[in-house]
């Protein structure tokens, strides 16, 4: 968020949300950069498995929906929520499932705010639940 609102400030980005795709490209390849940093960061610490599996997750997340949201509006919103879920429920068990009305009102909350159509918000949710819950399977 530091680095959109810096784009704000200085004026290269036009506003928060980053309602215009070419605004788009810097701040998500920094999101990348972080969190391979992260990943390079918590290896080198020794942290637990499943906590370098949540942030290889998110890099996968992040990996599926940018190439997408360059050409149509994903919601990243909705695909973080439903990722979230999909790794409590992985790790925790089937109760986190009671999880998924706060997705579908965080979805609800983006078409509101018009930041989003139905279609962005209903796709982001599987597409961000399965590219985490893969990758976080894959490498815990």
């Amino acid at each position: 968020m530091a680095v959109i609102l810096t784009g704000v400030i200085r004026r290269r980005i036009g506003d928060h949300h980053l309602t215009s795709r070419e605004h788009r490209k810097g701040p998500l390849l920094i999101a990348l950069i972080l969190v391979a940093a992260g990943i390079a960061g918590l290896v080198a610490a020794g942290a637990p498995r499943d906590v370098i599996a949540v942030e290889a997750a998110m890099l996968a997340g992040l990996l599926v929906m940018i190439p997408i949201t360059r050409f149509w509006k994903i919601s990243f919103h909705s695909g973080v929520a439903a990722g979230t879920v999909a790794v409590l429920t992985i790790v925790q068990g089937p109760w986190f499932l009671l999880g998924l009305p706060v997705v579908a009102v965080i979805g609800w909350s983006r078409v509101r705010l018009a930041h989003h159509t139905p279609a962005q918000v209903i796709a982001g949710a599987p597409v961000g639940a399965l590219a985490v819950a893969a990758t976080f399977l894959l490498t815990r």
